[in-house]
């Protein structure tokens, strides 16, 4: 059984986190996956606090154990859901899209443990100071938002420049990721792709099946001009994308012209009009399982490598 500062520090019995995906990290998707022993995130993306209270609501239904929610920090209702998690005393925040600093110190009067998604050692170093009780190290592998640095290279700066203790995401599907980034000093992973085709995630099957379909250079980087890149799976609008960046489109042209293609995707199954946000590692999911399998079947493997690497060891 792992067991690292993350378990220790919320509770939970592996530390492996789901990402919160907006729009398809659903309540019932978080619920499931922390009812099977890992931390499930609600991804509450641009949506408002009556949505929220629902989803919460839903975990709840579900199970008792600890769960997160992931707060967009560029989200309209960014005030309005803060003080959601604090009235409805959310166990663990996780943010992302900026510096949660101003909303630091309220989160945690209330118990609140908070945990940010960073691309950077400036960043990390940054919230740390302002009392994150984590991090969580991002590589540019992921899905969606990305940032320079890969996971690889990310990780452990980040971990030599820290005290608390760090997630690591991007480009993590399998219990061998998982190994990997615990010998960068990790002390948790957080998934999101493989959990894309989880059973209880409400994504499109037509986004799944591009998920599952999905080979090693299938992902692209798009929008680096806008100072905001995003990863996701080529296909016919962002061949259309990248064609109008290169021609010099300005960010904001560039943002109206992909602004609702992800839903479209995810939510309408549109994936070829649509944004299908998915990180690299999608060549390695290849089913759809239930959330709790996926949690099992990762950290049963994680185990198992981590076992057999002792083999490796001499003693002489």
């Amino acid at each position: 059984m792992l067991r690292t500062r993350v378990t220790e520090l919320l509770g939970i019995k592996y530390p492996l986190f789901q990402g919160g995906m907006a729009w398809i990290a659903t309540g019932q998707l978080a619920g499931a996956v922390s009812k099977a022993g890992g931390l499930g995130i609600i991804g509450v993306g641009g949506a408002d606090s009556r949505w929220l209270k629902k989803e919460i609501e839903t975990v709840r239904g579900i199970t008792d154990k600890p769960f997160g929610v992931n707060l967009i920090l560029t989200s309209p209702y960014i005030e309005e859901n803060v003080k959601t998690v604090i009235q409805e005393k959310v166990p663990v925040v996780t943010t992302g899209a900026g510096n949660p600093g101003k909303y630091i110190s309220s989160l945690k009067d209330q118990g609140i443990k908070v945990i940010p998604v960073v691309a950077s050692v400036p960043l990390a170093k940054r919230l740390v100071r302002l009392g994150a009780d984590a991090v969580i190290a991002e590589g540019m592998e992921s899905g969606g938002h990305i940032g320079e640095m890969t996971t690889m290279c990310l990780v452990p700066m980040v971990v030599d420049a820290v005290d608390v203790p760090v997630i690591a995401a991007g480009g993590i599907a399998d219990g061998r990721g998982f190994a990997a980034v615990l010998a960068l000093g990790a002390e948790g992973v957080q998934m999101g792709t493989r959990f894309i085709c989880a059973e209880e995630c409400p994504a499109h099957p037509r986004y799944k099946e591009k998920v599952l379909k999905a080979k090693d250079r299938d992902t692209v980087a798009c929008g680096l001009s806008t100072g905001h890149p995003v990863r996701a799976i080529y296909n016919q609008f962002i061949r259309y994308y990248l064609a109008r960046e290169k021609e010099g489109l300005s960010p904001q042209e560039l943002d109206e012209l992909a602004s609702g293609k992800y839903p479209a995707a995810a939510l309408e199954g549109d994936t070829d009009n649509g944004t299908v946000l998915a990180g690299q590692i999608a060549g390695l999911v290849h089913k759809i399982q239930p959330a709790e399998e996926i949690v099992l079947e990762v950290m049963e493997q994680a185990e198992s490598v981590l076992r057999k690497m002792g083999g490796y060891l001499c003693s002489d």
